[in-house]
């Protein structure tokens, strides 16, 4: 491939998707970033070959590059798979599309994995603005009645101030509350503060989240560390970040109480670097990968696709406000959480994009 058809090609390595360019007889003129890392060969090993050899179905290859040469379709669409060095073949969307020459196509292979994982990115994403309004209106008409009830009931305190068989009723009238002031104010803070940008070391974080699990429980809790210590700094809201990570610890550490009290209970923070991330439809080409992993007994099933929904907990007792706000946090980092829970083993993923 001369150096101007590379240059013609370059934009195609910014895309998140496997993309090659073929000539008519469907070999391959030019491979992005994404598909040689998908297969596992350079473009220059790819240049040349026949795509057909990569696809587990080439009869249904050809198929399409025929009709697309006689015109019959503009672009042609279906489900097969892409064969990988070393690696099981993946799963892929294939989208064939035709160009202003007939000497070459477009040929877009989207992970069917990857493919789900973008409609669930979207889905929390919307899903995060939603709940953010909702719990934003929800608290602002909670609070004002809220505080003429508690107003009232304390000028009924001092009327019954020698009648101390009613001033039960205004403690608990005032109690309550109080603690509903307490829950809607939960609700609002990620809203009403702005993130403080600055330079973040997440072991630091960690450390942090670490000291405070093993002084909440010294006994019985094993905190397990698992750093990638070449994890660059990167800019962020310390503060923010210890309280989402302290979030889903803390929830772990709750989840852990029968083990605790076993003497076995273990929560892993786990660090790692990931390469050519895709977060939506953006790519990155380096993200953070933070594990919060327990041995606890995994999330509820009947619950286990509304976790991060406010007001939703799979304790007695719970807020149901942890994972939520963990979740905002994130996301005010171009982040998100993915959680993969089974009996004995529930890890909590905060991914981060670094650069």
């Amino acid at each position: 491939m001369t150096r101007s058809s590379a240059a013609e090609f370059a934009a195609l390595d910014l895309l998140a998707t496997l993309v090659a360019v073929v000539d008519a007889q469907g070999r391959i003129r030019f491979a992005n970033h994404a598909l040689e890392d998908a297969i596992g060969l350079s473009r220059r090993n790819l240049r040349g070959v026949d795509l057909a050899d990569w696809l587990m179905q080439p009869a249904l290859w050809h198929n399409a590059l025929q009709g697309a040469q006689a015109h019959e379709y503009a672009v042609i669409r279906y489900d097969t798979q892409l064969r990988r060095l070393l690696r099981a073949p993946l799963p892929v969307h294939l989208v064939l599309a035709a160009t202003e020459t007939r000497q070459q196509r477009i040929v877009e292979m989207l992970p069917l994995e990857q493919q789900a994982r973008q409609e669930r990115e979207e889905r929390l994403l919307e899903q995060a603005q939603a709940n953010k309004e909702l719990i934003r209106n929800l608290a602002h008409e909670i609070k004002n009645p809220l505080g003429g009830i508690r107003g009232a009931a304390q000028l009924l305190q001092m009327e019954l101030a020698d009648r101390a068989d009613l001033a039960e009723y205004t403690d608990v009238i005032v109690h309550e509350a109080d603690r509903l002031q307490v829950l809607v104010d939960r609700l609002l803070a990620p809203h009403r503060r702005a993130p403080q940008w600055g330079d973040v070391n997440i072991h630091e974080v960690c450390e942090r989240v670490r000291a405070i699990l093993l002084a909440e429980f010294p006994r019985g809790l094993q905190v397990v560390r698992d750093y990638d210590t070449s994890i660059p700094e990167f800019r962020g809201d310390r503060e923010l970040l210890i309280q989402a990570v302290l979030n889903l610890a803390h929830n772990a550490a709750q989840a852990l109480r029968e083990r605790i009290e076993a003497g076995d209970a273990r929560i892993t923070l786990r660090t790692r670097v990931q390469r050519q991330v895709t977060f939506g439809k953006r790519r990155v080409r380096l993200a953070l990968e933070l594990h919060v992993i327990d041995n606890g007994p995994g999330v509820p099933e009947d619950i286990r696709d509304r976790i991060f929904y406010p007001l939703v907990s799979g304790r007695d007792g719970g807020t149901g406000l942890g994972l939520t706000l963990a979740q905002t946090f994130v996301q005010q980092h171009q982040g998100l959480i993915e959680c993969d829970s089974r009996p004995g083993h529930t890890d909590f993923t905060i991914l981060i994009p670094l650069s």
